[in-house]
């Protein structure tokens, strides 16, 4: 039996962010399950049906292109047939249109609140596809769907254009609520 891999990232939160009893916390970051998959699966799995082998934790998704036996951060025994599926929460300060830039080799999907974003899943090598989304101030839920095929590239990148800004990587860390912020848990 394989070990299950968990990279536990603590010292990436800061140490003001540390939770204390009696207040509403928020820990922005996103959760990666990761899921062995079938060799030859040819689009992201159906993740319910499957049972995660391990657990990694990042900020933001900048993985650029690269060949495959650099790795996948944090997964050093695999290089194919994996996916993961990111979960987290980021917030809106400032409403309006944001446009999100998904790339990856192979397949990805972006889901905000719900509802899917982008569609890049299938075999293919490093692909970017954009989605618009307006959002309205406030918590929003966002899952990032992955899946790594045949060994050759890896790529995994997620950016964003708010509304009047410039195009940069996704990161959770400039998505934080304000410290009064009324956050439901």
């Amino acid at each position: 039996m394989r070990a299950a891999l968990v990279l536990l990232c603590l010292s990436a939160f800061a140490q003001d962010e540390t939770p204390v009893f009696g207040i509403s916390v928020y820990l922005s970051g996103l959760t990666g399950q990761i899921y062995a998959i079938k060799e030859n699966s040819k689009k992201l799995p159906d993740f319910k049906k499957l049972k995660p082998i391990g657990t990694v934790y990042t900020y933001s998704l900048a993985i650029q292109p690269r060949d495959f036996s650099e790795g996948f951060p944090g997964l050093p025994d695999r290089v194919e047939w994996f996916a993961i599926e990111y979960t987290g929460r980021f917030w809106i300060e400032k409403p309006g249109l944001h446009r999100f830039f998904l790339t990856s080799d192979d397949g990805s999907q972006l889901y905000i609140d719900g509802k899917r974003i982008i569609n890049n899943d299938g075999l293919h090598a490093p692909a970017e596809l954009a989605g618009i989304v307006d959002l309205k101030p406030g918590i929003h839920e966002m899952r990032v769907s992955y899946f790594q095929g045949p060994r050759q590239h890896v790529a995994l990148m997620l950016d964003v254009i708010g509304p009047d800004d410039q195009r940069r990587p996704f990161n959770t860390q400039e998505f934080k609520p304000p410290a009064d912020a009324d956050i439901p848990q």
